[in-house]
């Protein structure tokens, strides 16, 4: 009996490293294609390393990729609006979006700084303990103490441009963007002083 238990303990082990080995694999990622992809569609607005120097424009550098290609995704099949990044999106196949985003992540992002120091303070406070009396919730629990964020949930803030940031905010809250249900709800309850501060606590957090 002992034996037999034996066979079948191997023979169970086997069939299971075999259906691991048989696993379909994700998309093959070509870092090169997305580089020289991202050079000409997304350098002149983004940076030539990812790290825009407009403050309207986000920095790409070192962003999560799943974040990144939801993002162009979301431009391209409209959920996302913005007529320019639309155009853009339009041209990019499915496989141009996981290169450009892998390529993206793959660079190292440049520290920001903050602008306005009472600002800095009252934007922590926010981002790390959020707003108790209005349920507004803290930042720091999706998007991390640091400022990191979550691979495949929530993106990278640190170091972000406060202008964009605080566009995005407003943005979410007024209705202009639409593509992120939990966004739409925090950034509604929020005045623009405190969207501000939060920008500005985010644009020198590393």
């Amino acid at each position: 009996m002992k034996f037999i238990a034996s066979l079948l303990l191997t023979a169970i082990v086997s069939a299971s490293a075999l259906a691991a080995d048989t696993k379909p694999a994700g998309p093959k990622i070509d870092i090169a294609a997305g580089a020289n992809k991202y050079e000409a569609v997304c350098a002149s607005c983004h940076g030539a390393d990812g790290n825009s120097g407009s403050p309207e424009n986000p920095k790409l550098a070192g962003q999560h990729p799943e974040f990144l290609v939801k993002q162009l995704t979301e431009f391209k099949n409209g959920k996302r609006k913005n007529a320019i990044m639309q155009g853009f999106a339009a041209t990019l196949s499915d496989e141009d979006m996981r290169n450009i985003a892998h390529w993206a992540a793959s660079q190292k992002a440049k520290p920001g700084f903050a602008k306005d120091k009472a600002l800095v303070a009252a934007g922590e406070r926010i981002y790390k303990g959020g707003i108790a009396d209005r349920n507004i919730a803290a930042c720091a629990g999706c998007h991390s103490p640091s400022g990191a964020g979550m691979p495949s949930q929530y993106p990278r803030l640190a170091g972000q441009h406060a202008d964009y940031i605080v566009s995005s905010l407003k943005a979410y809250r007024d209705g202009g963007r639409t593509n992120n249900a939990v966004m739409t709800g925090v950034a509604a309850k929020m005045n623009d002083r405190e969207i501000k501060a939060v920008a500005d606590y985010l644009a020198g957090l590393r």
